[in-house]
């Protein structure tokens, strides 16, 4: 028996077809193109933002010791008891005290400025509390305030004399030191921080094979006025001043 011949209609109607490669050929072309364009790009970014904007930016640092132009050196002392009078008088005797003291070691009356006497009733306070040793307590001040801070600064650690009297001077009341001429220390502090920047400048560019152009922007900065003895600047006669200034030069 032969075997049943095939349906027509089972029969493929036309040939199999294989897919065509040349769209995703032409997308990959395509892709491939754009990254190399894209790496072309970014290769070439860093070199325009080079070229279009060739500077250098540098610190420049200056510090200079100073000494003092102006000191104010403050004696307090107070004196305690139960009689107004008393307490009055023995301060005023204290005050004369000092301010012999001083003409002594030879400043003159314009540099010494006395203070009025100062006697306060304990007693009549607000909330006073009467079981206090003393009643009325006394103060008083002179101050010596010069432009010779040598002066100053030894007649401050000359006072045993003054405390041998009875004079109770008040601790910690050591000359305070100003630099009034500021102005005049200014100046060659920012022109030698400008010398130490353009230094740095010049080191730098010779080493990227470049020459340092002109001057683009510049920031002062801020003087800084220190102590070189620790604690408060005030009571340090030397001053420590420091700057640091930032300018941009234009590289060649």
């Amino acid at each position: 028996m032969e075997p049943p011949s095939p349906d027509p209609s089972d029969r493929p109607t036309g040939a199999f077809k294989t897919p065509s490669l040349a769209p995703a050929l032409a997308l990959g072309a395509a892709l491939g193109l754009g990254l190399l364009l894209a790496g072309f790009a970014v290769s070439k970014g860093p070199e325009r933002f080079r070229m279009a904007d060739r500077s250098i930016t540098v610190k420049g640092l200056a510090e200079r010791s100073v000494e003092a132009d102006y000191a104010t050196w403050t004696l307090a002392f107070r004196r305690g008891g139960n009689s107004f009078a008393e307490v009055q008088q023995s301060l005023k005797g204290d005050r004369d005290r000092v301010v012999a003291f001083l003409k002594g070691a030879g400043f003159k009356d314009d540099e010494i400025e006395v203070r009025p006497l100062e006697v306060q009733d304990l007693y009549s306070r607000e909330y006073a509390q009467t079981n206090q040793p003393f009643r009325y307590n006394g103060n008083a001040r002179v101050l010596v305030k010069s432009a010779r801070v040598v002066a100053v600064a030894q007649a401050a650690l000359a006072t045993d004399p003054l405390v041998a009297a009875g004079v109770a001077l008040e601790p910690g009341n050591g000359p305070w030191y100003e630099l009034r001429g500021f102005n005049a220390v200014k100046a060659p502090l920012l022109t030698e921080a400008t010398r130490n920047a353009r230094e740095q400048g010049l080191r730098f560019a010779a080493e990227a094979g470049a020459t340092l152009g002109p001057l683009r922007n510049a920031n002062q900065g801020v003087i800084t006025i220190s102590g070189e003895d620790e604690g408060d600047d005030r009571a340090s006669r030397m001053k420590r001043l420091r700057v640091v200034s930032t300018f941009e030069y234009e590289l060649r």
